[in-house]
């Protein structure tokens, strides 16, 4: 089985700019987080533990998301500091491997398949490079790639293109001192510089599989994913909520201070039941410096909790527990959102919570921020829980 891979994260996307301008493509949020976060869940999934991020615009964005470590998988990062193409921007990051073989992914493409089968054939080949192939109904927006005997022999434009076929999907298995004994240039294309030409070669090898496959490079598949991933990746076990604006009203300038300051807000206790149905667990995590302020006691703080908390149990629902932070913004606390204080807590009492399958549900920068550095799926509302 492959042991590393590269993943092409470094385009601008230019089709995407209207619609996600402030970070990379990859990082284009879908379903409450990055893009890139599926692509690596795919590789993970396989039992791939050494990833390769060859990154370029905006890398600061991706490399201070995903730091040196993806659910137990080892993240290395290739920078190009001027665009070296997707030729290039291989070649470099595979100067970072050690495999003899290895898979190279676009970030901005998810296609599901079983990477085993992909390695049993490519090193059953002696291949050289293999590409996974995807049968698409209309080949006119991707061009096709024609195989005989699994042999890639033509590649043909999109203007030349229509009708069934088998595309490029984007993932490619590459034997490694094959690749760094090509004599090309610096900058090159991957697709046209080398591929292309290979038509026909030997050790030059398709495989088509008919799984999943979406490339979010222009704004209607992305805005398709967003539907599709609801559907598809929906495996989240774990909520956390914020409290002032997303179960009650938020008051501006003031604090909820006692029980007759409270109002639920509009649907919340109906929705209470649904999700204690879908989630494992379920907690509050509430920044609540009132009490360091000397507004409220922690004594009124805990009866507005056993009250409210009264009203979701008797609603049908389940909070498994509330955590507050009661210090002052000016104290730095380890538990006060952004920083992750209080899910590690939960985690603590709760062994069982994994951040990846978790989605905190916030209105405000700091839940989104906390949720990032916990690398949660954050969204804005409890409606956007799709219940």
């Amino acid at each position: 089985m492959f042991q590393e891979a590269v993943i092409l994260a470094g385009g601008f996307g230019t089709r995407l700019s209207h619609v996600v301008s402030d970070v990379p493509k990859p990082m284009a949020p879908v379903y409450g987080k990055p893009f890139l976060c599926y692509v690596l869940d795919l590789l993970v999934n396989a039992g791939i533990r050494r990833i390769v991020l060859a990154t370029g615009y905006k890398h600061e964005v991706i490399e201070s998301w995903f730091g040196p470590e993806y659910r137990g998988a080892e993240i290395v990062y290739s920078h190009e500091d001027t665009p070296l193409f997707t030729g290039g921007a291989i070649r470099q990051a595979a100067r970072l491997l050690t495999s003899e073989d290895f898979v190279v992914l676009n970030g901005d493409t998810l296609f599901d398949i079983d990477f085993g089968k992909l390695y049993e054939f490519h090193a059953s080949h002696s291949a050289n490079l293999t590409v996974a192939l995807r049968h698409v109904d209309d080949t006119s927006r991707y061009g096709a790639v024609q195989c005989a005997d699994n042999r890639i022999v033509a590649f043909h434009e999109k203007t030349d293109s229509h009708g069934a076929g088998d595309i490029n999907g984007g993932i490619y298995a590459i034997n490694r001192a094959w690749l760094m004994n090509q004599d090309l240039p610096t900058k090159f294309s991957f697709e046209k510089e080398l591929m292309q030409p290979l038509a026909g070669a030997e050790g030059f090898y398709g495989l088509s599989f008919n799984t999943y496959f979406i490339d979010i490079g222009v704004p209607e598949d992305y805005f398709r994913a967003q539907d599709e991933f609801r559907a598809h990746y929906n495996n989240d076990a774990f909520l956390f909520l914020d409290r002032d604006g997303i179960l009650n009203k938020h008051l501006l300038g003031d604090y909820v201070r006692n029980w007759s300051m409270w109002e639920w807000l509009p649907g919340v206790l109906e929705t209470m039941p649904k999700l204690a149905k879908r989630y494992q667990r379920i907690f509050i995590v509430s920044n609540q410096q009132g009490v360091g302020k000397g507004l409220m006691t922690s004594e009124e703080l805990a009866d507005i909790h056993r009250r409210m908390l009264a009203d979701i149990e008797a609603a049908g629902g389940r909070i498994d527990k509330v955590y507050v932070c009661t210090e002052l913004e000016s104290a730095h606390s380890p538990n006060r959102k952004p920083e992750p204080g209080m899910a590690l807590q939960a985690q603590r009492d709760f062994p069982e919570v994994d951040f990846h399958r978790s989605v905190m549900v916030g209105d405000s920068s700091s839940d989104e921020q906390f949720a990032r550095n916990l690398r949660m799926r954050f969204v804005e509302s409890m409606p956007a829980l799709g219940l």
